[in-house]
């Protein structure tokens, strides 16, 4: 299969590698296309406002000065001479479960590919200390072998963490949805040598809905979390609502 990998922490992370060697390794055509720099967070964003530039690694990934969307899109719509099979972004470094969907990068960069009509998935190590890249290599692998022998009846977006514990520790794969955090802790306050206040977005709240079903509930449990994303926002529940109240 042809395979275009992306990330959201920069060419040069070892997730991004361990992913790549992996594929490789199981005769897969990989192409790396990932941000030159560490871009978490940065969302769906596109660069409009100033043209990117493509250069290449010693390693042979390509890296772009822009967002993980900016690098699926250059290659799905103008690098690469043929269209991958699929899109993998990650291996991230840390979760992406529940609200971190919204801001994360690894998402983004999976979601564009899916945007563009390419089977996508975004993996990410459920732990910021991040060892066991491998395991979660080795199951995008199993997954990849499985979409090659028995293609997904429909267009397809995963979000899959796993647990950063080595594979036979894995107490398996939970199909979930996704969970819900607190409110994100409080800005920090700082203040620069030339007294001006400075400002750091806080860290990510805790689980709030982690029950049983849930993504954090299956990687706290040891299982790898697998949830099946959409992009419809409308809230259709409400749209009976709103022409009501536009009535009165």
């Amino acid at each position: 299969m042809r395979i275009l990998i992306s990330n959201d922490d920069g060419y040069f992370a070892p997730g991004l590698a361990v992913l790549s060697a992996t594929l490789k390794s199981q005769g897969h055509d990989v192409t790396v296309v990932a941000p030159e720099r560490d871009r978490s967070g940065a969302s769906n964003s596109l660069t409009l406002d100033r043209p990117l530039m493509v250069r290449q690694s010693t390693a042979g990934f390509h890296y772009v000065n822009g967002t993980p969307t900016d690098c699926v899109h250059l290659a799905v719509t103008g690098l690469l001479p043929q269209l991958p099979d699929m899109v993998i972004s990650g291996i991230n470094h840390g979760a992406n479960m529940g609200d971190d969907t919204v801001y994360s990068g690894t998402v983004a960069a999976a979601t564009e590919g899916f945007l563009l009509g390419i089977p996508s998935i975004a993996v990410s190590l459920a732990n910021i200390q991040s060892e066991h890249f491998d395991t979660a290599a080795d199951f995008v692998a199993g997954l990849v072998r499985r979409f090659s022998t028995q293609p997904f009846p429909e267009h397809v977006l995963l979000n899959v963490n796993v647990p950063d514990i080595a594979a036979e520790e894995i107490k398996g794969v939970e199909v979930t949805r996704l969970g819900r955090r607190h409110k994100a802790q409080d800005t920090v306050k700082t203040v620069n040598p030339r007294n001006q206040t400075m400002y750091w977005v806080g860290a990510a709240g805790a689980a709030q809905d982690a029950g049983p079903g849930t993504d954090f509930h299956a990687v706290a449990q040891g299982k790898i979390s697998l949830t099946p994303l959409q992009l419809d926002l409308t809230r259709y529940v409400q749209m009976g609502l709103v022409e009501d109240w536009l009535s009165r």
